[in-house]
C-alpha cells in the first residue's frame, strides 16, 4: 500500500518539505508497511508573476513619499462608507466652541451679535435659535423622492442606484443626536455652511453604505450629490468644510485600510501571488496539473491512498471524475482524502471541471473521506452536495485555532490519521 500525498495552494519547496516530513511521519507510525510519497507540483505548476510584476499599479513606489491627494480623499470616503456620521461627530465634540458661544471669526457672529447686523444671517432664527438648527431644519425638509425628471438631484440618484437608500439616509442623519449637537455648536454663517457641507457628505455616505456594491456611482458623481445637497441646505458648495475636512483627512490616512493598501499593493500582491495565483491558474491550465498528477499515481500499480490538502484535493477530485467518466478509473487508487478542501464548493458554483453543476460522482470513482473544521473557512462539506453517495463521508476535525491557522492545523492532529486508519481499514486496503 502507498499514501501520495498531494498539497494545497501556495505551497514552495520549502514550506512543502517542512509539511511533507509532518505527514510522513505520522503516517508512518500508523503504516508501518506502507509507503509514503509526496507529489510536489508547486515549482512546476504552481504561479509567477511572468512580467516580474510589471502590471501591478504601484508595483515600483513613487519618488516622492508625499501622500496622493487622491488617495487622501479616497480614504476619507472610505472612513464615511463605514461611518456615515463621523464627520458630524468631529463637529459635535470638537466643534467651534462652547454651544451658544460661536468661536467665530469676526463677521461670523450669530444674527444680532457682534460681527452681523439682525437679519444677517440667512440661517438663524434672530435671538432664538443657532444658525446650524436652520440647517437641519432645511435638511428635514428635504423630499423623500425628487423626481426622475427635471431635477438634477433626482435624476443623479436614480442614475447611480442611490435612489431607494436615499429617504433613509436622509432620515437618520437628521435624526442623528451628532447632527443636532453639531447644529447647536454652529451659531454663525461661517460654521452653518460647514454643517450643510457635512450633513450633505453624511447623507450621501449613508446612501452610498446602503447601496453597496449595488451603487454606480463615480467619484465625479458623488462630488455632484454632495454639492447639489450642499446648496439645498444653504451652504456653498465650491467651500469644503475646513475643521471637520483637516481633521477627517488625517484621521482617515491613519484609520482606513485604502492608504495601507495603495502604499503596499506591489508587496501584497507579490506575497498573495503563489496561494491566489495557484487557484486561477489551475482553473485555467489545470489539465497539466492532473496529468503529472496522473502520470505519478499509475507509476506504481499498487493500491493508492490520495490524501489531498486544499487545492490537491480539488485537483484529484478533478483527475478521478474525469477518468471514471471516460470509464478508465486512475489504477490504483482505492481510496481518496480531501483535508481542507473546496471541491464540494466548486461543483456547487459550476466551477468543478469534472463535473457539470448537479451531477453526480460518476461510476469507478473511488471511496471519498472528506475532512474539514468548521473554523476554516476553505473547507466544505462532500456528503450534502452528493446526497445519498454511500461512497463520500464527511469528518470534522477541530483544532481549536481561527483561521487561516487551522487550513494547516490538521496535519498535527491524532483524530485526522485515526480517521485515515479507519478509512482505510473500511476500504480493505492492506
Amino acid at each position: 500500500m502507498r499514501f501520495l500525498f498531494v498539497h494545497g495552494t501556495g505551497v514552495r519547496r520549502e514550506r512543502h518539505d517542512r509539511l511533507f516530513a509532518l505527514v510522513r511521519d505520522r503516517l508512518t507510525a500508523r503504516f508501518p508497511r506502507a509507503r509514503v510519497d509526496s507529489c510536489y507540483w508547486g515549482d512546476r505548476f504552481g504561479a509567477t508573476l511572468g512580467a516580474g510584476g510589471r502590471s501591478v499599479p504601484g508595483m515600483r513606489p513613487r519618488p516622492d513619499a508625499a501622500p496622493d491627494p487622491v488617495d487622501a480623499e479616497t480614504a476619507e470616503w472610505a472612513l464615511l462608507l463605514a461611518d456615515p456620521l463621523c464627520e458630524l461627530r468631529v463637529l459635535a465634540e470638537a466643534g467651534w466652541g462652547p454651544p451658544g458661544e460661536g468661536g467665530a471669526a469676526s463677521g461670523d457672529g450669530p444674527a444680532g451679535g457682534p460681527g452681523g447686523a439682525p437679519g444677517d444671517d440667512p440661517f438663524a432664527m434672530p435671538g432664538v435659535w443657532p444658525a446650524g438648527t436652520g440647517v437641519l431644519a432645511l435638511l428635514a425638509a428635504l423630499p423623500h423622492d425628487p423626481p426622475r425628471t427635471g431635477d438634477e438631484l433626482g435624476a443623479l440618484l436614480h442614475g447611480t442606484g442611490l435612489a431607494a437608500g436615499y429617504p433613509a439616509a436622509l432620515d437618520s442623519t437628521a435624526a442623528s443626536a451628532e447632527a443636532a449637537r453639531a447644529a447647536d455648536r454652529a451659531a454663525g454663517d461661517a460654521q452653518a455652511r460647514e454643517l450643510a457641507s457635512a450633513l450633505a457628505r453624511a447623507v450621501t455616505a449613508a446612501a452610498l453604505a446602503d447601496a453597496g456594491a449595488d451603487a454606480d456611482c463615480t467619484g465625479a458623481e458623488r462630488d455632484r450629490l454632495v454639492e447639489l445637497l450642499t446648496t439645498r441646505l444653504g451652504g456653498d458648495a465650491r467651500v469644503p468644510g475646513a475643521r471637520a475636512a483637516a481633521v477627517l483627512g488625517r484621521l482617515a490616512l491613519r484609520v482606513t485600510t485604502q492608504p495601507l493598501l495603495n502604499a503596499w499593493r506591489g508587496s501584497l500582491t507579490t506575497g498573495a501571488t503563489p496561494a491566489l495565483g495557484d487557484i486561477l491558474r489551475y482553473q485555467a491550465r489545470g489539465h497539466e496539473l492532473r496529468a503529472f498528477l496522473h502520470a505519478r499515481i499509475t507509476a506504481d500499480p499498487g493500491p493508492t491512498v490520495l490524501v489531498g490538502h486544499s487545492l490537491g484535493g480539488i485537483a484529484l477530485v478533478d483527475l478521478l471524475a474525469l477518468a471514471a467518466a471516460r470509464g478508465e478509473a486512475v489504477p490504483g487508487a482505492r481510496l481518496l482524502v480531501t483535508v481542507g478542501s473546496q471541491a464540494p464548493f466548486l461543483h456547487e458554483l459550476g466551477a468543478l471541471a469534472a463535473l457539470e453543476p448537479g451531477a453526480k460522482l460518476p461510476y469507478g470513482f473511488p471511496r471519498w473521506l472528506n475532512v474539514y473544521d468548521r473554523q476554516d473557512v476553505l473547507a466544505y462539506l462532500a456528503g450534502p452536495v452528493f446526497p445519498g453517495d454511500p461512497r463520500v463521508t464527511d469528518h470534522e476535525i477541530g483544532s481549536r485555532q481561527p483561521f487561516p491557522a487551522c487550513h494547516s492545523a490538521y496535519w498535527k492532529q491524532d483524530a485526522l490519521y485515526e480517521r485515515i486508519e479507519q478509512a482505510v481499514a473500511e476500504a480493505e486496503i492492506g
